[in-house]
């Protein structure tokens, strides 16, 4: 999928702001096509948010009470992988890596750089829902840092300026009607 392109309800990414409703029937929905897998709740909870584009805190009840778990066991591997949300992504999800390479190649400054030019930390999502920011510690493109990855596409050697121009290029415009 092309950066600039927004995920379909197909599971192929995120899907976009205000997108993301879901109901029960989704979510047994997708508990009843991986339950009977070994270890099917790391597969169930990705499946949801392929699905939805996160995992609803409403969703953990139904997993705990369909795979004959506690609602804690579920939470608690919801809250202890960071890939998984419990809240609807920005349009963009945009994940820097803070690996070792990545930090030797200038990495912490593109860090500050995109926190300052996006106002948020890590773990938010802007104000106009464009961009989730995310950090992540490894996109396996060590030679190529520093690295981010925007909608699963992986981009190395980012600098501050490539960075604002991708940035300008992925914000909707706001169209002022007369």
């Amino acid at each position: 999928m092309h950066i600039s392109e927004r995920a379909n309800p197909n599971g192929t990414g995120v899907l976009p702001a205000g997108d993301s409703d879901w109901s029960p029937e989704a979510i047994r929905e997708e508990i009843a096509a991986l339950q009977h897998e070994p270890g099917a709740l790391l597969p169930i909870l990705h499946a949801i948010q392929n699905r939805i584009g996160y995992v609803p805190e409403g969703a953990v009840p139904i997993i705990a009470d369909m795979l004959q778990q506690t609602r804690a066991d579920v939470h608690g591997v919801i809250s202890f992988y960071h890939h998984f949300r419990t809240r609807p992504a920005g349009s963009n999800v945009l994940e820097v890596c803070r690996a070792e390479a990545c930090q030797a190649r200038g990495g912490r400054a593109l860090e500050r750089h995109v926190q300052e030019k996006l106002g948020v930390g890590y773990h938010q999502t802007t104000a106009d829902n464009e961009f989730t920011l995310e950090p992540v510690y490894c996109l396996g493109n060590c030679a190529c840092g520093p690295s981010i990855r925007v909608n699963n596409e992986t981009i190395g050697r980012v600098t501050p300026q490539t960075f604002d121009r991708l940035a300008d290029s992925l914000t909707t415009s706001v169209l002022q009607l007369k």
